[in-house]
């Protein structure tokens, strides 16, 4: 059990994929706040998890994040259903530079409200599978990992999305 403080080198492990992090949550939910919550979510999650057995710590936060994103977007089906409006994503505030706000060099794409309106019409793995492989450039098996469905599975889901968007 930790102590509640998170050591130096595991707070700066994590910083380094916020940005990253907070871009497929926010992708998947389309709400800053709730991709921040889960954010948090993913941090509290690798704090009290055994950092020895970790491998890449890009794959394991990025796994983190989607499942919980996957979970949220479960959980917020029923109430989403509900509401009988167009459904559209929060903006976020972006620097001077027109850039996320801490956002590096590779993560400083534009985030437009018709590419997320576009999402909108995929299912939570549809739009998982298309943003990690199409948006973040993961291979199929890290994806099929993440999702725990094969790669083959993974190729299918994202060719079904790829037809929704057309």
């Amino acid at each position: 059990m930790k102590d509640g403080r998170a050591p130096a080198g595991e707070a700066a492990s994590f910083e380094q994929y916020r940005v990253l992090l907070f871009s497929i949550a926010y992708r998947m939910t389309g709400s800053a706040s709730d991709a921040e919550d889960l954010v948090q979510e993913t941090y509290l999650r690798y704090y009290a998890s055994d950092t020895r057995e970790i491998v890449s710590l890009k794959a394991y936060l990025s796994t983190i994040i989607t499942r919980l994103s996957l979970d949220h977007l479960k959980s917020a089906r029923v109430a989403r259903e509900r509401y009988v409006g167009t459904w559209l994503p929060e903006p976020i505030l972006t620097s001077a530079d027109g850039g996320l706000p801490q956002a590096s060099l590779e993560q400083q794409e534009a985030l437009s409200l018709a590419f997320l309106r576009l999402l909108e019409a995929l299912s939570p793995p549809e739009r998982a599978v298309f943003l990690l492989h199409e948006v973040f450039g993961y291979p199929f098996r890290e994806i099929a990992a993440m999702l725990e469905k094969s790669p083959a599975n993974c190729r299918q889901i994202l060719h079904r999305g790829r037809a929704a968007l057309e």
